[in-house]
């Protein structure tokens, strides 16, 4: 709503070109050759675009699995938490030791806690890399799709009516000429003539516009070379995001390992699983 509302209030005001003090001596703020260095730079920021729009999706691919882990941490820990708060009774003959079920249903509904603490861990590791590295890289995608929208203003609006009104301006010269080589009446040869310096006085107009959409887009093309220096802080983000995720998960699994312990309570009185027998067994004669 807001920005049909700022439409609509700009409409009557005029375009850049018409509003900025600057746009009739746009050509003597430009380098020679800014041709060539428009086609350069457009080339360059299309290739960064590619390249930073990539890095933005594996960034919130990585972000989602962080976030992603921890919904699976937390489901884990709170299928721990099931299985210790079990009430299922235990038949006589299911067990040798009916109190080894009882400690580790007790061990296990403890160690569903740590795995809420890791679960939170990931979330904030995964909110985070949101909130440094995704939307950073959003913000330079942004500046980067305005300067490519801005050279495709260029080259299909102004620079695209300026060679049309070069063609047409040529077409008419040829009329001139013909209308001279063959001596048609000078009304008709006085309203040609009007109608050439009407398309000169255009033209000119446009060469004036063209130099203006130039030197827009060469401001546009600093602004973008200013802020480059934000994909250094982006990395950085995001390395020191992963250093700080993996570090506080770490200390974490690392708390939780002496606490294992409490499975194996009494775990040499516990009889031995069965085991597959070995594979020769099943081919001996």
């Amino acid at each position: 709503d807001v920005q049909n509302k700022l439409r609509e209030l700009v409409q009557g005001v005029g375009d850049e070109f018409m509003t900025c003090r600057l746009a009739t001596q746009a050509k003597d703020f430009l380098p020679a050759d800014i041709q060539a260095q428009f086609a350069a730079s457009r080339e360059l920021i299309r290739n960064i675009y590619n390249s930073f729009y990539k890095l933005r999706d594996r960034a919130e691919r990585i972000a989602s699995r962080a976030i992603d882990n921890a919904s699976d941490l937390l489901i884990f820990g709170k299928e721990l938490s099931a299985l210790g708060s079990d009430t299922t009774p235990l038949p006589s003959w299911a067990a040798l030791n009916n109190s080894t079920w009882g400690t580790l249903k007790q061990a296990l509904k403890g160690l569903s806690v740590e795995f809420a603490l890791l679960a939170d861990k990931a979330v904030q590791q995964g909110k985070q890399e949101e909130n440094d590295v995704v939307e950073k890289l959003n913000l330079f995608l942004d500046l980067l799709q305005s300067y490519k929208d801005l050279c495709e203003r260029h080259e299909k609006g102004v620079l695209h009516k300026h060679q049309r009104a070069l063609h047409k301006y040529s077409m008419m010269k040829k009329q001139m000429m013909s209308a001279t080589v063959q001596n048609k009446e000078p009304e008709s040869v006085e309203q040609l003539e009007s109608r050439i310096v009407e398309q000169e006085n255009a033209i000119l107009t446009m060469e004036l516009r063209n130099y203006f959409s130039l030197y827009c887009l060469h401001q546009e093309t600093q602004l973008i070379h200013i802020y480059l220096p934000l994909t250094s802080h982006i990395l950085g983000a995001f390395v020191n995001s992963q250093i700080q995720g993996h570090k506080e998960m770490s200390k974490v699994w690392n708390e939780l390992k002496p606490k294992l312990s409490c499975l194996f309570v009494g775990s040499s009185n516990m009889p031995t699983p069965p085991l597959s027998p070995p594979e020769g067994n099943f081919f001996s004669n």
